[in-house]
């Protein structure tokens, strides 16, 4: 884990959790590679307003704080698939909160019609 993580400025976990979790891509990649193991180029398929830098550098941060594994398979071309670590499998029930959430956001606040279903558990 990244040290600027260990020690939050409020003393509050929810600083902590949005610290290891937070960002505009973070939770997307968690989110799609909870419903199974993806290669890179799946994920950035899935985030396609992401440049590709973008990706690789929160998986590396995912990896370091124990919620992502990275294997690499001894292939010609390189394989290397991405998945969820049992850490990341307990934000399960929080991810999809967040997506419940948003959900009802967009019907009832912004009052536009449903999104398709993309992100499903």
């Amino acid at each position: 884990m990244r040290p600027k993580r260990l020690n939050p400025k409020s003393d509050c976990a929810v600083e902590l959790t949005l610290s290891v979790i937070g960002g505009v891509w973070k939770p997307l990649i968690l989110f799609n590679l909870l419903m199974g193991k993806k290669r890179f180029m799946e994920l950035t398929r899935l985030i396609p307003s992401a440049t590709q830098r973008m990706p690789t550098l929160q998986l590396r941060e995912l990896e370091e704080d124990g919620l992502v594994t990275r294997h690499v398979f001894p292939v010609v071309p390189p394989r290397v698939e991405y998945e969820v670590t049992d850490l990341a499998r307990t934000l399960a029930p929080v991810m999809l909160s967040l997506r419940d959430w948003g959900e009802r956001y967009r019907l009832e606040q912004q009052k536009l019609p449903p999104l398709e279903p993309r992100c499903q558990a």
